[in-house]
């Protein structure tokens, strides 16, 4: 949504496609899990006291709208991009299927999920962990607001400073923040890192991939 209070920002998607140009361009598989905040971020006062599984179905739903404009601004500079929904949609979107998925990303196709997990109570993190683990990722990239993960909240702490690299383990037993615990969790029995940095920061998802101490590495 970039600046504005919610929906989708075309310079920001923009951005975002051409980190993920520049990656494939390299030879790199890359599939992509998607949020709906932006969206459901509009609807939210209407959805106070609503039921939490009606809720996060909506959430799912709106993902599925940003993979759509996902794919369509990769589909305009030159990248293929197949989206699967864990919902099924047949006339807009594909269902997940893996075997079908892992046969896109060797075909040099960006994969789009949608639809998190397929059922409410769930997280995109935990999605991400998911999908990542199915498809046999190497890592997990978290791509968020902040370059990493800090020692305290770096907006409310001035003297908060970023870890390069942590393990599991000192994450747990610091209480830092990194995803929902059903991801962590997920991340660290698969023995699958994670690797979080800004969605913001030009250049930062090539630089994680070439090895760069970029964001923050979170390993076993």
């Amino acid at each position: 949504m970039g600046s504005d209070p919610y929906g989708i920002n075309k310079a920001t998607i923009d951005g975002i496609v051409a980190e993920i140009a520049t990656v494939v361009a390299r030879g790199a598989e890359l599939a992509v899990v998607i949020g709906g905040g932006n969206i459901f971020r509009g609807v939210a006062l209407g959805a106070e006291g609503m039921d939490r599984a009606t809720a996060d179905y909506m959430g799912m739903i709106a993902t599925v709208m940003n993979a759509l404009a996902l794919q369509d601004a990769m589909r305009q500079s030159g990248l293929e991009a197949r989206v699967q929904s864990a919902l099924r949609i047949d006339q807009v979107v594909e269902p997940y299927i893996r075997p079908k998925a892992i046969r896109y990303l060797e075909e040099g196709k960006v994969v789009i999920f949608a639809a998190g997990t397929g059922n409410p109570f769930f997280t995109t993190d935990t999605a991400a962990a998911l999908r990542g683990a199915e498809i046999g990722a190497q890592i997990v990239l978290k791509a968020t607001k902040v370059d990493g993960i800090y020692s305290a909240d770096p907006v409310r702490d001035p003297s908060a400073t970023r870890y390069e690299a942590i393990s599991f383990d000192e994450v747990m037993a610091k209480d830092l923040k990194v995803m929902d615990a059903t991801a962590f969790a997920l991340c660290r029995d698969q023995k699958l890192p994670i690797r979080v940095l800004s969605v913001f920061k030009p250049g930062a998802l090539m630089a994680a991939l070439m090895g760069a101490s970029e964001g923050t590495l979170v390993h076993v």
